[in-house]
């Protein structure tokens, strides 16, 4: 089986595995007790924390640990925009990842905000005039993903960043898929928050972080013992912590050597995908994407038949956002950028992990080139 569904989840590595056994066996303390026991936990936490900001290039302060990517995202755009709202209007786009753009509904509907979404070009990119054109005076908050998790775009964040900040507006970014292919360094970004998932780069599921600047306020989601500096109530997961910190590290320490090489790999791809298909369409950018991130849609086919004929061939992809999963609506993604919903049914994400073969691609493209030809009137 050839797994090309890491956009989805990638497997545990086995190095975030080992650091984080004995925080589920010997080394079990609640990290608020007041107890040698409690007092190893919290040392745990504290270090991993730590090395989670280092990453990023923030204070350790300026780390939360939550549940994931949705909740991080969660977080950081109501916590931001209830915290010391600076007017009732938030801004962005319509390609974001659920998570974003139900938690922007949610502010719309119960709490009297407006949004704005920021006109995209065909391939899904923001550019700094666009997001400009929608700022207002009122503006509390700009939330722009990093990289797009159906089509791969990536976006100039330090420079719609800079716009935002000439005009005192926060900036978030949902960075979930730029894990361990693009610089996460929060500085350099000139981001305020930043949201990651821990399962994206071979952490257990069930753990995420919200960088967010300390200087904004922050009114929390959830309420309790007041744990993670009274922004996130409830007992702190120090092993799946340990697990972040640890794959993280591993993440970023390989990044420059994998993206490079991915990169190579991903071009040719595209291109043999493209000269096997007649007709296919590359979705997203074609050179501003993530290294490890290949889309199509094939007119006249089904996305959801082409992957069940991928999988009878031993090939595990997608169809877009594992969050949408099973729904029978176009993706959102495509459909904003100006698909019709008819071809944006027909999509498939291919999403390769840092250690992908030329030959492995190979295999893949031909068995994309078998399964499509079976399901439609094109002919080699």
């Amino acid at each position: 089986m050839l797994y090309l569904d890491n956009a989805a989840t990638t497997p545990v590595r086995r190095e975030a595995l080992e650091a984080m056994w004995p925080y589920l066996t010997g080394e079990f303390g609640n990290p608020s007790s007041v107890h040698t026991v409690g007092e190893r936990a919290a040392s745990a936490l504290a270090d991993a924390r730590a090395r989670v900001a280092a990453v990023l290039g923030v204070r350790a302060s300026e780390v939360v640990f939550t549940s994931g990517g949705t909740e991080a995202d969660n977080f950081a755009i109501k916590g931001i925009a209830l915290g010391a709202p600076r007017g009732r209007h938030l801004v962005t786009t319509a390609i974001e990842h659920e998570a974003v753009l139900q938690s922007v509904e949610y502010l719309t509907r119960l709490h009297g905000f407006e949004v704005s979404y920021v006109p995209l070009t065909a391939d899904g990119t923001v550019t700094p005039d666009a997001l400009a054109s929608v700022l207002r005076d009122d503006t509390t908050l700009v939330s722009v993903m990093y990289a797009n998790n159906e089509i791969g775009t990536i976006q100039d964040i330090p420079a719609l960043a800079a716009i935002a900040q000439e005009h005192g507006v926060p900036f978030h970014s949902d960075a979930v898929q730029a894990a361990g292919w693009l610089d996460l360094s929060v500085p350099t970004l000139g981001v305020d928050a930043l949201s990651l998932s821990g399962h994206k780069i071979g952490a257990p599921k069930g753990i995420g972080v919200a960088a967010i600047r300390g200087r904004l306020p922050i009114e929390p989601l959830i309420h309790g013992g007041g744990q993670e500096r009274g922004r996130r109530s409830g007992t702190e997961n120090v092993a799946f912590a340990v697990a972040f910190a640890t794959a993280l590290e591993l993440a970023e320490g390989e990044r420059a050597d994998a993206t490079a090489r991915v990169a190579i790999l991903r071009t040719s791809f595209l291109e043999r995908v493209s000269a096997l298909v007649p007709g296919a369409i590359v979705t997203g950018h074609p050179s501003r994407r993530l290294p490890g991130h290949a889309s199509f849609c094939f007119p006249g086919t089904s996305g959801e038949a082409v992957l069940l004929e991928l999988e009878r061939r031993g090939v595990i992809s997608s169809s877009g956002s594992a969050c949408a999963a099973g729904r029978s609506e176009p993706s959102h993604v495509l459909t904003a950028l100006g698909l019709p919903a008819e071809l944006a049914q027909t999509a498939v994400r291919f999403t390769f992990s840092a250690d992908i073969t030329a030959e492995e691609l190979e295999a893949v493209a031909n068995a994309v080139a078998a399964s499509v030809f079976s399901l439609s009137n094109i002919r080699r």
